[in-house]
């Protein structure tokens, strides 16, 4: 009897998503602790009941899906398996060009991704979404198998067509269709505060944010003594090199930091040309939205004693990636190397914590400019 085709599909599925597991775990494979034969036998067990004694016919697709995700899932926070929609999303130059709708998630495997931050004057906050909520689905389908980046790349897009989420807020249950927007009208603001050099507030660290600041803030700069203050919080988004040219504005170091990679090998994080803020001191607001490459700022800008830290702690996505295409267009975006701080200290998956902390229930600027001023008076 010919098998229908679905139940062909199902178990080359589930035995490529296994295929790529094995490849990963090849050291380990190789060590008598391992039951290597064991769980081949235990996959091809799960493919057999599937293919026998499941109610229904399974979706090849979503069973490949859903193998890759859990498998994904099982390395680290940031890595991801994206479908071929998503990987050309994830390969725009400039992700700042994509329109989105302003939400900073954080999302671990296995429960649903929590807002941690909502953009000044995006679609979000004008829609009311809160610090805390829950995001179940997005255009009705669950959130709870995706990782951090999918959900990412899942809200933004090429075009301004709307978007549904689901959210739970305490006990209730709510939907939202949200227009997109442009994710970053504006680089970096400054506005003048009492008591400091001013307050950049840095909306992302994309290529021209070190290049925007020198234009922007330097001219305003002169003659100041008083603590600038950085408000990273909300800068989500951004890239390492564009990272390293902000810390250099402060700062010179051949060895800000390194990026440790398979098999012991580090990539030095340097910043070597002459800073043009040399001395002046810095004050660097952080939240829990200050993600992957402020993350990397602000902790090197602290490490090597150029800043004090105001805020949250953040949630230590300070990790590089790359892009791996499979061959049906999808791929995987790993993890390659994850930052360390001069110290020695790694902030991947641990995070920042401020000098002078601020409960999570009082995220107001007027709590952070109050911190800071007693940080700076020593009160």
């Amino acid at each position: 009897m010919t098998i229908p085709r679905p139940r062909r599909i199902l178990p080359f599925a589930l035995l490529a998503a296994a295929g790529l597991f094995f490849w990963l775990q090849r050291p380990a494979l190789q060590s008598s602790k391992f039951p290597a034969p064991k769980d081949f036998d235990i996959l091809s067990s799960a493919v057999r009941h599937i293919r026998s004694d499941y109610v229904d016919e399974a979706d090849p697709r979503r069973t490949m899906e859903g193998a890759f995700q859990g498998l994904m899932g099982s390395l680290d926070v940031m890595s991801s398996y994206l479908d071929a929609g998503l990987m050309t999303k994830a390969a725009t130059p400039r992700k700042d060009k994509l329109f989105d709708i302003g939400l900073a998630i954080y999302k671990r495997p296995g429960v649903f991704p929590v807002v941690v931050g909502v953009g000044e004057g995006s679609p979000a906050e004008k829609a009311g979404v809160k610090v805390g909520d829950a995001v179940s689905a997005v255009d009705d389908r669950s959130t709870l198998s995706w990782s951090y980046n999918e959900l990412r790349f899942v809200l933004k897009d090429a075009d301004r067509k709307p978007v549904k989420i689901r959210l739970i807020h305490e006990n209730s249950t709510s939907e939202k269709t949200l227009d997109r927007a442009p994710a970053y009208p504006v680089t970096l603001t400054w506005t003048v505060e009492k008591g400091t050099s001013g307050v950049v507030r840095v909306h992302h660290l994309f290529p021209g944010a070190a290049a925007e600041f020198k234009t922007v803030v330097l001219p305003r700069l002169s003659g100041k003594k008083e603590p600038l203050i950085l408000d990273l919080r909300g800068c989500r988004e951004g890239e390492i090199e564009e990272a390293r040219a902000f810390v250099n504005l402060f700062l010179k170091n051949d060895r800000a930091g390194t990026f440790e990679k398979k098999g012991g090998q580090k990539d030095i994080f340097a910043c070597p040309a002459d800073p043009i803020v040399p001395d002046l001191p810095l004050v660097v607001w952080v939240s829990p939205a200050t993600m992957g490459p402020s993350e990397i700022a602000a902790g090197v800008l602290r490490d090597l004693k150029r800043a004090k830290i105001v805020g949250t702690a953040t949630t230590g996505l300070t990790a590089e990636q790359k892009l791996f295409p499979l061959e049906a267009g999808d791929g995987l975006l790993l993890t390659t190397g994850v930052f360390v701080l001069p110290s020695g200290e790694k902030i991947f998956s641990k995070g920042l914590t401020a000098d002078a902390k601020i409960d999570l229930d009082k995220q107001t600027r007027a709590a952070y400019l109050e911190k800071t001023i007693g940080l700076i008076t020593g009160r």
